[in-house]
């Protein structure tokens, strides 16, 4: 017994790991968010407040084209509305900023307010078809007359496309508003006389 040496037992153990979470595309520092894996039109990772890992994501990507879609409007309808103006508003002021006074004051904004009510009405039947998995994109209300999304490599296209331009402008009103407010100056009045700041 005693020339017997008995030999330590060793028990194996796997080596402990690490495991790194994915970092976002968009914004390297933060991790990507789990339901942005890129499987969408336009889909980049940027979502650092998190707003993915809280809402569905069908349900924010139609709001984003939602938003995206009033805003390339609105864009639009500021510029022009300084340039012309239809001869019953022949009153109403240029910056869109007292403008929206103005229209309430004198009923306009009420007329808005039913129609947008009315488009919503459509909008919030056609997310629960969403998201009851009917197989609706986020966004499509099928009203493509002049066939551009005909395949599903145009759709895309035509989707990446509007999703870029609207998301710009969403930032082009906010920044449109803000600089009338500094200047009390229209868009187009800033641009041909260079005044940018206050």
């Amino acid at each position: 017994l005693g020339a017997r040496a008995t030999a330590p037992i060793t028990t194996s153990r796997p080596a402990p790991t690490v495991t790194m979470m994915a970092k976002s595309k968009a914004i390297p520092m933060l991790e990507a968010p789990k339901a942005l894996d890129g499987s969408m039109v336009g889909d980049v990772g940027f979502d650092p407040l998190g707003f993915s890992n809280m809402f569905p994501i069908e349900w924010l990507r139609e709001a984003e084209i939602k938003h995206a879609r009033v805003c390339m409007l609105a864009a639009l309808g500021i510029i022009v509305s300084e340039v012309y103006r239809f001869p019953f508003y022949s009153g109403a002021p240029k910056l869109a900023t007292e403008a929206h006074d103005y229209f309430v004051k004198f009923g306009s904004l009420n007329q808005v307010l039913t129609f947008a009510g009315f488009f919503e009405v459509i909008g919030f039947m056609a997310i629960v078809q969403t998201m009851k998995g009917s197989g609706r994109r986020p966004g499509d209300f099928g009203f493509d007359p002049l066939k551009m999304a005909s395949t599903e490599e145009k759709f895309k296209k035509m989707q990446l496309s509007e999703l870029k331009n609207g998301r710009l402008a969403m930032i082009a009103v906010g920044g449109m508003i803000h600089q009338m407010w500094l200047t009390n100056m229209g868009v187009v009045e800033q641009l041909t006389h260079g005044k940018f700041l206050p």
